[in-house]
Parts: structure tokens; sequence; C-alpha cells
């Protein structure tokens, strides 16, 4: 079967950043923000009328479903095609209107923020009401904390040329990077963000990513006083929005958001440290296989090919169809959603220039789809990649069904359904290998998903940390903040490695981004979640299915540490369940250090 590599917007808005069917959308959104206001204005809490509550979040969810449409439409386009000016034009346009949007919902938790906590209570137990309970209690905390509606509507107005502004100044200076490289064949080319990115870290030759790993330094601190302007002014938009909350600490957003308690957190972490020499020795091993003492940066993901092996690639119908038979093994349903994705073409991955790096999949609640942006390059990492990206995509399509408040999942479990999706295409193809040294290929690929989530994430982490406290006492050079991310890493990774990545933080789009602070600890508590769910589903086969797709519509319906308590029987403020998660990646370290041992 033959599949294109290019997505199909046009089913949701046609004609691209000149539809005149987006325009309409955007343009109804006046009047159904002003009925949204009206609701909200007219609701008499006191009064206990479920059915006014209800419209209320009817029209909330008309509301937020044409924002969400428009916006991801528009964030496809700036990806696909970093030069449309238009859709630049179009994204101001839209988020114009998101502070009078905003100015209701304020007004709203609010509003549920005085009525007393018994009548509360009270009122939660009714039927209508009663399935969105945890949801409208997090409104009311949150309204709690407000300040007056005008000065709620003076920050998210200043937000658009405050914190979004400078998200959005970030991918502007990103979309005038680029990389000179020369083919084999002498052909000189200038290669994007992500193409290069690419190349650095996954092409078989060392000399290559070195190369480019020197280039890839020198472009992004040719612009670091750009990028830690925008860093500065980003986080320092957000720091000040905080205190004048009177929010001090800054973990307290996104552990919110992630509906994670803190303890979790730092437990989840400090397991982790105390586990990471084997990683240290395995990182070590690689580096010896590539004939070097210690491993290099861009070597991390670099494939280790031996003997006279050939490392094999897929394209891309080779890949949906190797997706779509190993979903079938777990989760029939997500086979069958996957083959449904590669056949109306939800998937843009054609590799090309102008295109952003990175990869990502984002939904559309309107047309209920989702879509997937990525650059593949027929390694199996891109495979993983592509289930990686189905798996959130499967998750929004469970969940369509419910309210829409019951939707809105966080970060943190959004990880889990990816990583859960990963991780089955990576022991498929480690059981399908010929030979030792192909094991051995396959065994690391899947260990630097392991580095990632254990070194990587937890210097982005470190870092943040570092960064956050010192930006409290004021601005941050360039040059402290390489300072900085060195430490992180040398922190992370023991002082594991031969060199480092100084401008790593200016490279990495997740420090830019302006809705979710902290874009790091989600990931790696998502890929140990999910191990927990994985050893379930290899115990029970397609059995699971009901189970796991029962887990995830209730991801935005109760804390995370309810969510494991409820589904696995767990508790996850104790070091044991994260133990039990990183010994199971520690059988794959035992592993690859005794098939390569015969090789050093």
């Amino acid at each position: 079967m033959h599949y294109s590599m290019n997505w199909d917007l046009d089913t949701i808005f046609p004609g691209g950043s000149h539809s005149h069917k987006l325009q309409q959308r955007m343009a109804q959104l006046d009047e159904q923000i002003a009925a949204f206001h009206q609701e909200v204005k007219d609701f008499q809490p006191e009064k206990k009328k479920s059915t006014e509550l209800l419209s209320i979040l009817k029209w909330n969810t008309k509301v937020s479903n044409v924002f969400e449409e428009c916006s991801s439409f528009i964030e496809a386009l700036l990806s696909a095609d970093v030069y449309d000016t238009k859709a630049k034009l179009l994204s101001g346009e839209l988020f114009k209107k998101m502070p009078e949007y905003q100015l209701a919902t304020t007004s709203f938790a609010k509003k549920l923020a005085q009525i007393e906590e018994e009548n509360w209570k009270q009122w939660l137990t009714e039927p209508e009401l009663e399935n969105l309970a945890f949801r409208l209690s997090e409104i009311r905390r949150d309204g709690s904390k407000l300040l007056s509606e005008a000065e709620e509507n003076i920050f998210n107005t200043l937000s658009l040329d405050g914190l979004n502004a400078w998200s959005q100044h970030y991918d502007t200076i990103v979309a005038n990077i680029s990389i000179p490289f020369t083919k084999a064949d002498g052909t000189k080319v200038e290669l994007s963000a992500g193409q290069a990115f690419n190349k650095m870290t996954g092409d078989p030759d060392a000399n290559i990513r070195a190369e480019i790993f020197e280039k890839w330094e020198q472009v992004w601190s040719q612009k670091a006083d750009l990028f830690s302007d925008t860093l500065n002014h980003l986080d320092g938009f957000r720091l000040s929005t905080q205190k004048l909350h009177g929010i001090d600490n800054y973990l307290q957003e996104p552990l919110e958001y992630n509906r994670l308690k803190q303890e979790t957190l730092e437990t989840m972490w400090a397991t982790i440290q105390k586990n990471k020499q084997p990683f240290v020795d395995y990182l070590k091993r690689k580096a010896q296989l590539f004939g070097t003492k210690k491993m290099k940066w861009q070597d991390q993901e670099a494939p280790i090919i031996l003997e006279n092996m050939q490392e094999r690639t897929f394209t891309f119908d080779e890949a949906a169809s190797f997706i779509i038979e190993n979903f079938q093994e777990f989760s029939p349903k997500m086979a069958a959603f996957a083959q449904s994705a590669f056949e109306k073409s939800w998937i843009e991955a054609e590799d090309r220039p102008g295109k952003r790096p990175g990869g990502y999949c984002t939904s559309f609640p309107e047309s209920r789809e989702s879509r997937i942006f990525m650059t593949y390059s027929q390694s199996i990492n891109e495979v993983a990649t592509v289930a990686h990206e189905l798996g959130h995509a499967f998750h929004s399509e469970v969940m369509w069904d419910l309210p829409r408040l019951n939707q809105e999942y966080a970060m943190n479990v959004a990880e889990t359904a990816s990583t859960f999706a990963e991780l089955i295409v990576a022991d498929a193809t480690l059981k399908k290998a010929q030979t030792k040294a192909e094991k051995i290929n396959l065994l690391d690929v899947k260990m630097q998903n392991a580095i990632a989530m254990f070194m990587n994430i937890h210097t982005r982490y470190l870092f943040e940390n570092k960064f956050y406290q010192a930006r409290k006492k004021g601005l941050v050079s360039a040059e402290q903040i390489s300072e900085m991310m060195v430490n992180a890493q040398k922190e992370s990774y023991l002082d594991s490695l031969d060199n480092y990545h100084p401008h790593f933080w200016a490279s990495k789009l997740h420090f830019f981004i302006d809705d979710v602070p902290f874009y790091n600890f989600p990931y790696t508590f998502g890929y140990l979640f999910s191990m927990g769910i994985y050893a379930l589903a290899n115990e029970q086969g397609t059995s699971f299915e009901n189970e796991y797709i029962a887990l995830l519509q209730d991801t935005a319906s109760m804390t995370t540490e309810e969510l494991a308590k409820k589904h696995l029987g767990v508790d996850l403020t104790q070091a044991d369940f994260w133990q039990a998660g990183i010994d199971k990646v520690l059988e794959d370290v035992n592993e690859f250090m005794l098939l390569t041992k015969d090789y050093i």
C-alpha cells in the first residue's frame, strides 16, 4: 500500500493560509465569544441551577473548539512552511481575540470560587454534574487565585505582545537558521534546522556528525544574544505574572497543570539519580564501539554498525505496515486507527527544506481529527517517532465522545500514550533481529530513549530550575545561560561525556513554548509510567485493550496519583514503582553490555 508523505489539511480548511472557510470560522468567533460572555454574566451560582452551568459549559466548548481548530491549522501551516508569512499574520489575527474569551473564563472561574465549600460539594452530587466534578473543582480552585477581572484582562491582553510574542519571536529566528553542508558528490546545500539535526545525530559517518555538530554550535551561538533576550523576557513575563498572583514556587504552575504532587516528581528524579551509573557504563561502552574513550554529545543517537551489518531502513510505506502490524498484537482498535491515519494522509513526513525541526501531534476538535508533523528519514528511530505521535493521536481519538472538560488531559499522561506506542515498535524490531550485530544495533536504538529520558530530559529540568532561580534576580546573559546548560549536562550525565552542547538551550524549542512551563519532566514521567502499562499489556495481550482505553479516558478526570492507583494499583509517591520501571530498562542495559563485550 502506498501512503502520501504530505498531510491533507484541505479537509479541515481548504486553501491553506488563503482559506475563505478559515476566515469565516475566525469571524464567527466574535459572536460566539459575546454569547459566552452573556451566559457567564447572567449566571447566578447561588441559585445552583445546573441547566445554567451546563449552558455555560456548552458555549465554552463551542468557543474553545473553534480556537483550537483554527490555531492548530495555522500552526500546521507554519510548521510545514516557515516562510508562510500569511499564516503568521493569521496567527496574530486569531490570538487578538483570546483576551476577550479569557475575560469570560476568568469571570466564570471567580463566580465558582465564591460558592461556599459545603454548597459546592452538595451541588456536585447532582447527576448532571457528577462526572464533571473534578474538572469543575479545578476551575473553582484556579478562580480563587485570580485577581480582579479587570486586572486579569490586562494580563491576558499584555500576553499577546509579551509571553506569546516572545515565543513566536523564537520561531521567527529559527526560520532563518540554516547549516551549510557539502554532499559526497561535491554539491553544496543549505540544510534546515530539522534536516541538520537529523544528520548530526543519525548519520553513520562520525566525521559528518562531528562536522555538523561544530557548525550547529556556531550557528546557534551566532544568534545567542537574540535567543537569550527571548528566553529572559519569556520566562521573566511568566515569573512576574506568578509573583503578582502570589505564587513564589515556579514549579507550582507546571505541577498543577500536570496534576502531579511535588513529592511524586522528587521521588521519580531521586530514584533515577540512584540508578544512573549503569547508563553511564552503557555510554562508555558505546563510545568504545565507536573507537573513542568517552561518548561525544553528537554520537549519543548514532547507529552502532558492527561487522558487515547493514542497518535496516524503512520506507514510509514499510514503516506504516510495520506499525499497523505490531499495534494489532496489543490493540486492534489502535491498529485500525493507525491505518486510517495513514490512508487519510494525516502525517506530514516529507524531508525537505523550509520545515520546522522536531515533531508533534495536534488535534482538531471540531473535525475530531489529528495531524502529525515530522521529517522522516527512513531510520528505525523515525519509525518509532511515527508510532509515538500516533499514540498521541489515538489518545485524542478515544476522548472525543467525552465532555470537553474531560478531554483536557495534561502533558505527562499524554506522553504515556505516545511512549506506550513507541515501546511496542521498539520491542517488535528487537524480536525480529537476525544476528548478534543487528540485536546490538536495535538494543542501542531502544536505549537511546532511556538516555534521553534519564539524562537529556534531566539536564533540561536541572537547567530550567537554575535559570528560573537566576532570572528571579535579574536578566541572565547568554554566556551565563550557556554555562548553566553545560553544568546541567555534566551533573545529569555524571560528567561522562567527551564534549558538551553549550547552546542546547537555544536550539531546543521546548524552552520557548509559552503555554506549558517546564516542558521536560512530563516526558520522563510518561516514559516510566508507560512501562507499568506495557508490562500489563504484555501479560494480557489484546484483552488489555479495553482497560488501556479506560485508563486513557480517565486521564483528565483525576489526579495522576489517583489515575495510577485506580488503573495500576500503585503509589507514585513511593520509590518502588519508579524502581520497577528502571529495572525493566536495566535488563536491556545488561543485555547490551553482555553482547558487546567481545567487540571491545
